[in-house]
């Protein structure tokens, strides 16, 4: 039986126990594949930072907005992670290689709902209040990023499949081009073709483009035809993908309660001017750093609870959860001592120095650090949590959590600290005033009930009976 089980050795006494090293085996590449997707962050906030203090104040202002919605639509496509390895646990591998062809049909009905929200930004972005330079620039970065839409959720799947059987190497290969050329597509688009802004977005979609492409040649060649059948099991069964979409939406919603909440709160922060605004959107970036790598943990925790829950081992999926929780807290820990102590420098590396605004940022950024280093404990907590849940079929209670915490605790908390009173979006409410620091006291509080929520739902233990998913 312990063949058959993720992530077990058996020690010397015949007992099965949970072996860490299979657990950073399979985290690792997750972990460095996560960790791109901070880079490919980070990247384009360097090149919009080389345009202007107006530019990135626009794009943060829209930034998490634009990537809530988008992951409002992609979570479907994550949903084929917890579908592959639970039939990777079965032993059931052209059920793993037909949950990819029901994601890639799931993107394709995507297409609309994307083309209603490139139409929408021109009457969504002025009602947030902004100054005319970063409107401009806000307008600019929101068409070519939803038009690529409907590839990101294809790429999602795609590579969703490849960690679900334990070859995150794969999805880490086509990560890696999207990455770099999405730094090749960004010089080129932004001084090649002076698009500026736009450059930057379109850099992006040009690049998943390409990773797609490398994704399904990969998920399509001869090693895997051979043992899933992926060139078979192409043809559309419409129950299985309204089943897919029904249990990857909820992972959709509650990124997208998370993201969208943090969209509102970057809104607000920029309101508050300039300064405020760039600060808080650079130390947002910095904390991609720490919480990309920390998903890849939480993504390795999805699969091998996953395959435990196919293979009819739910005490087995408690036990590696728990590891992959606990290793996921212990690292957000360490990053979070790294960005207190030295965010201020870190902050420096995205303004220049010809900037005269640029000392004034730096100076805010390094005291938001050290509140968004509280911020990062917690969340390894939620990670760890959240992923692991998904692992084993529980998307619908933590996306109510979300909603709940997000839009009835996180939102009108940093309202009420950020602003005075006259200021912000509702002039007669009450306020503190602290500006973006009072943002930032919001955001840690609610990720400290989000995690001790979600924590204490895994430890319940109530996901334990949940059947095995198809799609």
């Amino acid at each position: 039986m312990s063949g058959a089980l993720p992530a077990c050795a058996v020690d010397r006494h015949g007992q099965q126990q949970v072996s860490l090293r299979a657990i950073v085996s399979l985290a690792f590449p997750l972990f460095i594949h996560a960790g791109l997707q901070a880079v490919l962050n980070l990247t384009d906030t360097w090149f919009v930072g080389r345009i202007s203090v107006e530019a990135v104040a626009g794009v943060g202002s829209v930034y998490w907005l634009i990537l809530g919605l988008l992951l409002l639509l992609t979570g479907m496509g994550m949903g084929v992670q917890t579908v592959t390895a639970q039939a990777i646990g079965a032993r059931r591998p052209r059920q793993a290689a037909r949950a990819v062809w029901t994601g890639l049909w799931l993107a394709l009905l995507t297409v609309v709902p994307f083309a209603m929200l490139v139409l929408a930004g021109g009457s969504l972005i002025p009602l947030l209040g902004l100054p005319d330079g970063v409107e401009r620039a806000a307008l600019d970065y929101w068409i070519p990023r939803f038009s690529g839409g409907p590839m990101s959720v294809a790429l999602t799947a795609v590579l969703s499949f490849f960690m679900g059987i334990g070859q995150p190497r794969l999805a880490l290969l086509v990560n890696g081009l999207v990455v770099l050329l999405n730094a090749v597509f960004n010089a080129w688009f932004i001084w090649g073709l002076g698009m500026g802004v736009a450059g930057v977005a379109w850099a992006t979609t040009a690049s998943v483009g390409c990773g797609l492409i490398l994704a399904i040649v990969l998920f399509t060649s001869p090693r895997f035809e051979r043992r899933y059948w992926s060139r078979h099991v192409w043809r559309p069964s419409w129950g299985r993908v309204i089943r897919l979409g029904a249990f990857g939406f909820p992972i959709g919603l509650s990124i997208a309660f998370d993201i969208l909440g943090l969209a509102a709160f970057q809104a607000m922060v920029a309101r508050l001017g300039e300064i405020q605004g760039a600060a808080t959107q650079i130390v947002m970036m910095l904390t991609s750093v720490a919480y990309m790598p920390a998903i890849g943990l939480g993504k390795a925790g999805t699969t091998l609870v996953g395959q435990s829950m196919g293979a009819g081992r739910p005490d087995w999926a408690r036990r590696v959860g728990n590891r992959v929780i606990a290793i996921t807290t212990i690292y957000m820990v360490l990053i979070a001592m790294v960005l207190a102590l030295a965010g201020g420098e870190l902050a420096a590396l995205f303004m220049p120095a010809s900037d005269p605004q640029a000392i004034q940022v730096i100076e805010l950024a390094a005291w938001l650090a050290v509140i968004a280093a509280g911020y990062q404990v917690f969340d390894g907590l939620y990670i760890g949590s959240v992923f692991c849940l998904r692992g084993a079929g529980d998307t619908k209670i933590p996306a109510m959590l979300l909603l709940i915490l997000s839009w009835g605790v996180f939102v009108p908390l940093t309202h009420f600290l950020a602003f005075a009173p006259g200021q912000g979006w509702w002039l007669a409410a009450p306020g503190m005033g602290l500006g973006a620091a009072g943002g930032w006291w919001a955001a840690l509080c609610y990720i400290f009930l989000l995690a001790v929520a979600l924590g204490w739902r895994w430890s319940c233990g109530s996901w334990q009976g949940r059947q095995r998913l198809e799609a």
